[in-house]
């Protein structure tokens, strides 16, 4: 740790320039009196590192020192690609390593270009979490995350999920994509259903999605399937190295089995006719902003200023609380219960705003 910290300590320098005791400590989290300690060790290896007295002092290289300690390890290297999210970074439990990655980067520069970094930072962030909703930052995600890069076998333990009313019981993203629900969800009142099973798999790669976690694997010899991180309650890594298909594309498997579970939960449809304020709205209270725009292109013309419009939807349920929002801009024409359900609650709102 000692030997990192040191190395640490002199790409600070040599990206920096001059930096105080205090600066120091606080970049490399240790005391002022370790700070002090460590310079005195990379002086007598031959380090000139000149210490500046006063109220103004501080550290910094003689004579335009450089160090050639600024090859990349393979870890650092990796974590430098996933700088852009730092949640994802501290939950992989690399924060450290892209440093060390950055600070590597920034030395190796020409002095002219050093201040790349925080150019780059203050103008451009990517916030992965989705909006209300606190980022869960699984205890188990490193121990899988080590085994993902190690490519070994691991056996966990997951807590299937029954379907809740409303959603498919098949088809979502942790039930491993469209008519596969053996990794994820269960057909409710089996045995099977919120039960723990113990699978041997073989993980192929992590991915951030609104701020959950997800493992994409499969187990051995079959078929790539996702897991919610937060529902595996255990996981043990093997000494098995398994054979990585290379040509195994991440982030083209996640599109397509999201692609796949949009189109699965969409099982209804609804026909409606739609305001101009209603049809700006629709795309926001729906969710699926592509099922609606493709239902706007094809909705037939306009009669008394109100589009016609048949657009898919989860369940009926889940349509009569997203057509609610809309109010009087969404009148629905079809199916003829949807029709009732809504005059039902048209009729109750309009006796509580009933002047006695």
């Amino acid at each position: 740790m000692r030997a990192s910290r040191l190395i640490k300590m002199v790409l600070l320098l040599q990206t920096r320039r001059h930096l105080t005791a205090a600066e120091l400590a606080a970049e490399l989290e240790v005391s002022e009196r370790t700070v002090a300690r460590d310079v005195a060790a990379l002086s007598e290896a031959g380090v000139p590192v000149y210490a500046d007295r006063g109220r103004l002092g501080g550290y910094r290289l003689v004579g335009g020192y450089r160090t050639r300690l600024t090859g990349m390890g393979r870890e650092e290297a990796e974590a430098l690609f996933l700088s852009g999210v730092p949640s994802a970074l501290r939950d992989l439990g690399l924060a450290d390593a892209a440093s060390a990655a950055a600070l590597k980067v920034s030395a190796a520069l020409n002095p002219e270009l050093r201040d790349a970094r925080t150019n780059m930072a203050q103008r451009f962030h990517l916030d992965a979490p989705g909006w209300w909703r606190e980022p869960q930052a699984p205890e188990l995600l490193p121990t899988l995350a080590e085994a993902v890069w190690d490519d070994r076998r691991v056996t966990v333990r997951y807590r299937r999920r029954p379907p809740e009313p409303g959603t498919p019981e098949a088809g979502t993203p942790e039930a491993g994509g469209a008519g596969t629900p053996e990794a994820g969800t269960q057909r409710a009142g089996t045995p099977e259903a919120g039960k723990e099973v113990v699978r041997e798999l073989e993980p192929y790669g992590l991915v951030l999605k609104a701020g959950v976690w997800y493992l994409a694997a499969r187990v051995p010899t079959a078929a790539v399937r996702i897991y919610r991180i937060d529902r595996i309650g255990g996981v043990t890594v093997g000494q098995t190295v398994f054979d990585r298909d290379e040509e195994f594309d991440l982030p083209a498997f996640w599109a397509e089995q999201s692609a796949a579970f949009a189109r699965s939960v969409l099982r209804e449809s609804v026909t409606l006719r739609l305001s101009e304020a209603g049809a700006a709205r629709l795309p926001h209270v729906h969710g699926d902003r592509t099922a609606v725009a493709e239902a706007l292109a094809a909705a037939g013309p306009a009669e008394g200023g109100r589009l016609t419009v048949t657009l898919p939807v989860e369940t009926m349920d889940v349509a009569y609380g997203q057509l609610l929002a809309l109010g009087p801009d969404a009148e629905v024409l079809a199916p003829p219960r949807m029709r009732e359900r809504m005059a039902r609650a048209a009729r109750a709102t309009a006796r509580l705003y009933e002047c006695g």
